[in-house]
């Protein structure tokens, strides 16, 4: 678990999303797809961005030297500048967590973590080329992780701001519909 922890919290906010939903449905009555993308979206958030994050946070920082040699690395100073950034993204992803915060900041809780994967993605690929660095946190499921995580949030991210939108577009409508009822 702890060597594909990314995956696991990926799946672990899936199945915690899911129990959101259902408690959400069994409180109102009903589910909105706004509410099923805000579930998903929102333990995203919290477990792949935030306690990701500060999970990798510990890694480099306390653990530098079994990560660096879980990647393929030699320890360096660079371990630590890695854990300060992910210490911030972590604290990002848990301010945008709650229910309360706009979408904007939501993006921005993404955006972060999405460049930094994708260059690291990037670094992963450059290493496999150029040094056959095969090691399990460069060329693992970390690699494939790195590349389809932040589309996997940005893909959170589009569809409680689409459903929301339309939910909200439609709200009118059915306040015109029960007025003409009456």
């Amino acid at each position: 678990m702890l060597s594909n922890l990314t995956v696991t919290l990926f799946l672990l906010g899936l199945l915690t999303a899911g129990i959101g939903m259902l408690r959400t449905r069994r409180r109102r009555g009903r589910l909105t797809a706004a509410d099923v993308w805000e579930k998903l979206l929102n333990h995203f958030l919290l477990l792949s961005v935030g306690i990701s994050y500060l999970y990798n946070f510990v890694m480099h920082s306390v653990f530098g030297d079994l990560t660096a040699e879980i990647i393929g690395w030699d320890q360096s100073p660079f371990q630590l500048e890695v854990a300060f950034a992910s210490l911030g993204f972590a604290a990002v992803g848990f301010l945008a967590f709650p229910r309360r915060q706009g979408w904007m900041v939501k993006l921005a809780a993404l955006l972060g973590p999405a460049l930094f994967l994708w260059g690291a993605a990037g670094g992963h690929i450059y290493q496999i080329a150029t040094a056959g660095n095969q090691a399990q946190g460069n060329a693992g499921s970390i690699l494939y992780t790195d590349i389809l995580l932040p589309v996997a949030g940005f893909v959170f991210l589009w569809g409680y701001v689409a459903a929301t939108r339309r939910e909200r577009e439609a709200e009118p409508a059915d306040v015109v519909l029960e007025v003409a009822e009456a």
